[in-house]
Parts: structure tokens; C-alpha cells; sequence
């Protein structure tokens, strides 16, 4: 090889590997931007409406992708191959003494290279299984759509006459439920009405088997009644004192 004892081969070749990685560290960048836009362009597209349309259609994303693989693939090849050069360079007569020293700087460039690479694979991997996931929800709405129009007039009957059903189904239940709660309360009030008057037999009963038990709880309340109005007496002629002597 030419010129590969020379002490500028080496830095020649460092310059290289530098300037391929920051190319596809920008091609890298944008590769995977264009994956993103793509998935949001396919989503914004699903839920459009007739005002709001993808930046870019389908066909030049795709020419895109092509364009920019085909680019990041030839990048990926010439720093595979500055790589093979610094490593025949290590191996070659007259660089032990810096052997250590190279080998880091060749191992470094080398692990650059593989996280590139598997980056550059997995945006490649993502947006493949996003196109063609894509495609096969296209063409399932395609037929859908092709579906509705050939039906037409007669899908829409239908669907309005699954909708009347529906709310007529929903009546009779809300209709069952209504009726259901009246009888429960039906019920309830008859159990509650039998209760009392089971109560007030027993109160008559024990009124006529016990007469003096009867008089005593009538001169209580009579009892009760006189000591109300003599209370409320009091407090209405307090009042009027007071009132007296408040406006004298």
C-alpha cells in the first residue's frame, strides 16, 4: 500500500472515518425524522377532514426513504472500508510501539460504525412495518368504503332501523325498571301499613284490658295541655311586659 508508513496516512485516515460519521450522523437525524413524519402524516390522514391535508403525499415519502437508504447504505460502506484500512495499518510493520494507542482509536471508530449501523437498521426496520401496516389498513378501508357505496341507500335504511330498534329496546327496559321500583314501593308501604296496624290493635287491646292504665294517660295529656297553655300564658304576658317597657 502507498504511503502507509508515512506518519499523515493514519491522521488521512482518521479525517475520513470523522467526516463519514458526522454525514451520517445528519443523514441519520433526518432519516429518522422523515420515519416519524411518515407515521404522522398516515395518522393525521386517518382522522382528516376535507380541509386538512398531509405536508408531504405517500409517493414522495417513499421515494424519499428509497433516496436516503441508498445514501446512508453507500456512507455505511466507505466507513467500513476507512475502518479496514486503519485496521491493516495497525497490523503493519513498524507501528507496535503505538499499537496500544491505535488500536483504542480503531476499536472507537469501530463502535461508532456498529451503533450506526443498528440505528440505521432499526429506523430502516420501523418504517417498513409502518408502510406496510399502513397499506393493509388502506386497502381494508378501500373495501370498506367500496362496500358502503355499493350499498348505498340500503345500508342507511339499515342502520336507521337498527337505530330505532335500539331506542325502543332502551324504552321497554327503562319502562320494566320503572315498573319494577313501583311494586317494590307497593310492596314496602302494604308491609309498612300492616306493621302499624298490628301496633294499634295491640294499643287498643291493652287500653280496654287496662281502663285505669286508659285514665291515667288521658289526665296525662289533659295534664300536658293545661301546663302548655298556662306556660304559654306566662311567656305572652312576658312579652307584652317587655315589649311595655322597651317603647316606654
Amino acid at each position: 500500500m502507498a504511503g502507509i508508513g508515512s506518519s499523515n496516512y493514519w491522521e488521512d485516515l482518521r479525517k475520513q472515518a470523522r467526516q463519514l460519521e458526522n454525514e451520517l450522523d445528519l443523514k441519520l437525524v433526518s432519516f429518522s425524522k422523515l420515519c416519524t413524519s411518515y407515521s404522522s402524516s398516515r395518522d393525521g390522514h386517518r382522522g382528516d377532514t376535507s380541509d386538512t391535508t398531509p405536508l408531504l403525499n405517500n409517493s414522495t415519502q417513499d421515494r424519499m426513504f428509497d433516496t436516503m437508504s441508498v445514501e446512508i447504505e453507500q456512507l455505511l460502506a466507505k466507513l467500513t472500508a476507512v475502518n479496514d484500512k486503519m485496521a491493516e495499518y495497525t497490523n503493519a510493520p513498524g507501528t507496535t510501539s503505538l499499537n496500544a494507542a491505535l488500536m483504542h482509536t480503531l476499536q472507537r471508530h469501530r463502535d461508532i460504525l456498529q451503533d450506526y449501523t443498528h440505528e440505521f437498521h432499526k429506523t430502516k426496520g420501523n418504517f417498513l412495518a409502518i408502510r406496510e401496516r399502513e397499506d393493509l389498513l388502506g386497502s381494508v378501508r378501500k373495501d370498506i368504503e367500496t362496500y358502503k357505496s355499493g350499498s348505498g341507500v340500503n345500508n342507511r335504511r339499515t342502520e336507521l332501523f337498527l337505530k330505532e330498534h335500539e331506542h325502543l329496546r332502551n324504552s321497554d327496559r327503562l319502562m320494566d325498571d320503572t315498573i319494577s321500583i313501583a311494586m317494590a314501593t307497593k310492596e314496602n308501604m302494604t308491609s309498612q301499613r300492616g306493621m302499624l296496624k298490628s301496633i294499634q290493635s295491640r294499643v287498643n287491646t291493652l287500653a280496654n284490658r287496662f281502663p285505669t292504665i286508659n285514665n291515667l294517660i288521658q289526665r296525662i295529656n289533659l295534664r300536658k295541655r293545661r301546663d302548655s297553655l298556662i306556660l304559654g300564658t306566662v311567656i305572652g304576658v312576658c312579652t307584652i311586659l317587655l315589649l311595655l317597657y322597651a317603647f316606654h
